[in-house]
């Protein structure tokens, strides 16, 4: 099959690894992360992309989860959408949504690490504290900083756990050491899992025929559902 990936740029190391691994061609498109912020604008850009894709593809896989409502009202137009049904790419790296409902229900506290995360957003710990005080500092001033680096550090008072998932890809060894390192400065307790593959593996060698995976028909669109399906295909018109 010929084949278009649109993703996220936390999945690109996995998602360019097995993909160069798969029976199949590829056209990889990566979106920076930082749309994850506003799910409107995610919404927006996956669509624009999924717009631009010539019809010579048999399918296009959306490498996110459902992201906050960020791929809810995606409409496939000539060309069928494949996604992973999850809440976010964490369901990836994991292997099933199951083992990742699994875990967080035991430590609700988790906030996840894995390479493309580390790489390409700026991860609680030191150095994003350090990161965000001098921009602070350089723009407001140093009392506003402080304030607002008081407003900043608050909501890592929800969290508790730094969980590094380990897909094996990439110098894992340094990405582990990194999450350590984040854990030790937080003061939160550190967790390595091993990352299951298997998701993204079927998802880039197309065996996408079970409830993992939702497929979207040209003329229908992704809907949340807030159950355990999390996601659905229904009709973009009526």
């Amino acid at each position: 099959m010929n084949l278009k990936v649109i993703a996220c740029n936390v999945m690109w190391r996995e998602l360019s690894y097995y993909a160069a691994l798969a029976p199949h061609a590829f056209d990889l498109q990566f979106l920076e992360w930082g749309l994850h912020e506003e799910p409107d604008a995610l919404r927006r850009e996956v669509q624009k992309a999924v717009d631009a894709v010539p019809d010579k593809f048999e399918a296009i896989l959306l490498g996110y989860g459902f992201c906050s409502k960020g791929i809810e009202d995606v409409t496939a137009r000539h060309t069928k959408l494949v996604v992973v049904k999850g809440h976010d790419c964490i369901t990836h790296f994991l292997g099933s949504r199951e083992r990742y409902r699994t875990y967080f229900d035991a430590n609700p506290g988790t906030y996840w690490y894995t390479p493309g995360w580390i790489e390409n957003h700026p991860a609680p710990g030191k150095d994003r504290y350090e990161t965000t005080y001098r921009a602070y500092l350089e723009k407001y001033g140093e009392d506003n900083a402080e304030y607002l680096m008081e407003m900043e550090q608050a909501w890592f008072k929800e969290y508790s756990t730094a969980a590094y998932i380990d897909c094996g890809v990439g110098n894992t060894e340094a990405y582990e050491t990194y999450t350590k390192e984040c854990a030790e400065w937080l003061k939160w307790r550190f967790d390595r899992l091993d990352g299951d593959v298997s998701l993204i593996k079927r998802f880039v060698n197309g065996d996408w025929e079970n409830d993992d995976f939702l497929i979207v028909a040209p003329d229908h669109k992704i809907q949340g559902t807030n159950d355990a399906q999390v996601i659905r295909s229904v009709p973009a018109k009526g």
